[in-house]
């Protein structure tokens, strides 16, 4: 009993004196409880799918993982009563525009439209979280989670037709959601030949859910394009 008696004094001994803990250092960093140095490798953390995260029974505010199939690491933000997982890796996004060849197609027609931005790639953070259907300018989101769908459309005319005006709007699996953009207002008068249309939204959108945008006539008819190759464009991002 006397001989673990001493042994535990000597172990208390050494963590008052020596606050912190290094690994792979025997100068630990006087900030830091836990120092962990190397030139070669790395930490893991606790690896956890979604059901595993969810399963973490009362876990504790601060509490990190690696969520594998969110990919990213995550931590409580909220209680142990009331978890609240978020995100702190950075947004993955995905950015799409519109080329030449999408400049001859009429956005001002009677029947609302998928306007034709998604067609040349500008980048694409991860494709296993935004698939992208180029033929039919939809992308589809393959994780629950909140938006941010920003969209910019170049508007053009080659006829002397007053008051065209285009109007657009983002759907999700072909319902509107959040605000309408209508200030492609062309009046052709004084060389008024150009407008544009900028939406930014954030959504809550589900697994699987396909985004498009939907641009259609509000005005007088004729027709009109996008502008100009790479003027038209949709950046998605997930925050």
């Amino acid at each position: 009993m006397k001989k673990i008696s001493l042994f535990l004094i000597l172990v208390l001994y050494h963590f008052y004196n020596y606050a912190q803990v290094g690994i792979g250092t025997t100068n630990p960093n006087s900030s830091s409880i836990l120092d962990i140095t190397s030139t070669n490798s790395g930490v893991l953390l606790p690896r956890l799918t979604n059901s595993q995260e969810s399963a973490i029974v009362s876990p504790e505010t601060g509490l990190v993982i690696f969520n594998t199939d969110r990919k990213e690491f995550r931590f409580n933000y909220g209680t142990a009563a009331i978890p609240n997982w978020i995100s702190t890796s950075r947004n993955i996004s995905v950015k799409y525009s519109n080329n030449a060849a999408d400049t001859s197609v009429n956005v001002n027609a009677n029947t609302a439209i998928n306007a034709p931005i998604i067609s040349t790639l500008e980048w694409n953070d991860d494709t296993t979280l935004y698939s992208v259907n180029t033929a039919t300018n939809t992308i589809t989101v393959n994780q629950t989670g909140r938006y941010r769908i920003s969209v910019n459309v170049s508007l053009s005319t080659a006829i002397n037709t007053d008051r065209l005006a285009p109007e657009m709007w983002i759907e999700v699996n072909g319902t509107q959601r959040g605000t309408f953009a209508s200030t492609g207002y062309i009046r052709t008068n004084n060389a008024h030949d150009e407008s544009s249309l900028h939406i930014t939204e954030v959504l809550q959108l589900n697994a699987n859910d396909v985004v498009s945008l939907a641009i259609v006539r509000t005005g007088n008819a004729g027709v009109v394009n996008l502008r100009t190759a790479g003027s038209s464009n949709i950046y998605i991002e997930k925050i």
